[in-house]
């Protein structure tokens, strides 16, 4: 099931954010190719499936989320964009291409990122993507706003950028991986909720409580694969953290933990959404996969 509803909603994103990246006159069009580039260049759109998925659990239909799919893919190209560079993690590779500080330059990628950034926004608010009150537009910026900067993703940056060579206990990891990762994952699942505008108080909790969990599981996992898979598979550089002495769930809990981690944080996120109906199955079946997948 999980790949059906993955290839159809990424087909979904992609044509939403294709239009997306038409230079607007030629003096552009450098700068909009290196946009184009670090959004469309493959990726598994793990974000925009949770917001299509949130907002079908709750009964609304998945063109509703069209806006909060690529604003989430959008922030979270631009945080791949920024974390590549040379300053920050100074990788060659993303996706099994070079990065984009690589396909063009340092300073075009700064920009690259910072235009994306300001461009999910705009996605968000765009009604040719989709239509929500105003209330609702107004709490979803606000969302995305809190995801993206110094209290989410910004933050856990620039913690996992002063943990390395650091010996951080779960606690300590985790917090770094609640705004690092988890913050946008978090965000993905309540946008597509919001995008609905069919959810309640409780539901929003319920669902806050399976992207935790889940967002959570997604880092486990991509700790475990940096140990065990390869470089071809992940499209990026295999054993990077390690060589960069960063802390990570294998180094701290020992790989097998870190692998019953990953399965109990699973299990924990589809227990918060078993009072869904089966609208909510896409959910279920992202969180398996998600500690199921090889990249």
């Amino acid at each position: 099931m999980i790949r059906a509803y993955q290839t159809a909603c990424q087909a979904r994103v992609d044509a939403a954010l294709e239009p997306l990246f038409q230079a607007p006159s030629v003096e552009l069009t450098r700068l909009y190719e290196a946009m184009r580039y670090s959004v469309m260049n493959g990726g598994k759109r793990v974000r925009p499936l949770l917001a299509y998925a949130a907002c079908e659990a709750l009964g609304g239909a998945a063109e509703q989320a069209n806006g909060a799919a690529c604003a989430v893919e959008l922030i979270h190209a631009y945080s791949l964009v920024h974390d590549d560079l040379p300053a920050m993690d100074d990788d060659d590779l993303r996706r099994g291409q070079p990065t984009t500080h690589k396909a063009f330059d340092e300073a075009c990628a700064i920009l690259a990122g910072d235009g994306l950034q300001s461009l999910a926004f705009s996605a968000l608010l765009d009604p040719s993507l989709s239509r929500q009150s105003d209330a609702t537009r107004l709490a979803m910026v606000q969302t995305l706003a809190k995801a993206a900067g110094p209290a989410g993703m910004v933050g856990g940056q620039a913690i996992d950028l002063g943990s390395v060579g650091l010996k951080l206990d779960q606690t300590a990891l985790e917090f770094m991986h609640r705004h690092k990762t988890g913050a946008l994952i978090e965000a993905s699942v309540r946008l597509g909720a919001l995008a609905s505008e069919r959810a309640g108080e409780a539901e929003l909790k319920a669902l806050q409580q399976y992207a935790q969990a889940i967002g959570l599981a997604f880092q486990v996992q991509d700790d475990i694969l940096d140990v065990e898979s390869d470089t071809e598979t992940l499209g990026k550089r295999q054993g990077a953290d390690i060589a960069r002495d960063k802390p990570t769930y294998p180094a701290l809990l020992g790989l097998e933990a870190a692998k019953a981690y990953a399965l109990e944080l699973r299990d924990q996120a589809i227990e918060a959404v078993r009072p869904f109906d089966a609208a909510a199955e896409p959910l279920r079946a992202l969180a398996r996969y998600i500690v199921e997948r090889r990249n």
